[in-house]
């Protein structure tokens, strides 16, 4: 692995503003667009959608680790393969049911560090 670059090797005027220079602090849509908000809004409840899935599939997951599951249809490695795949399907179905409302804060904090909200 290579070595961090030193503090030496930095020039000082790297982090120093250049003059005329005006940073645009409008949020910026896919393909370099300037966004009205409503592509940025989207993609904010989308990623917060997905990790309130996430969310609730490692939950329920840490719920079934215990859960035996026995008689003719039930247990072995095969269920113990797949359960993670059925907690993500059902995390997923969960969020489109409404969810915990985890999704709506995330979205709410995605939008403030945009400065949107």
């Amino acid at each position: 692995m290579a070595d961090p670059i030193p503090p030496a090797t930095i020039a000082p005027t790297f982090l120093k503003p250049v003059p005329g220079v005006k940073l645009d602090a409008r949020p910026v849509a896919i393909g370099g667009q300037p966004a009205d908000g409503t592509a940025v809004r989207a993609r904010a409840r989308d990623a917060a959608d997905r990790f309130e899935g996430q969310f609730l599939s490692i939950m329920m997951q840490q719920m079934f680790e215990g859960v035996k599951t026995d008689g003719p249809f039930g247990g072995g490695q095969g269920e113990e393969m797949f359960r993670s795949l059925m907690t993500e399907a059902m995390g997923k179905q969960m969020v489109q049911a409404g969810g915990i409302g985890l999704s709506d804060t995330i979205q709410r904090e995605i939008l403030k560090m945009q400065g949107l909200q």
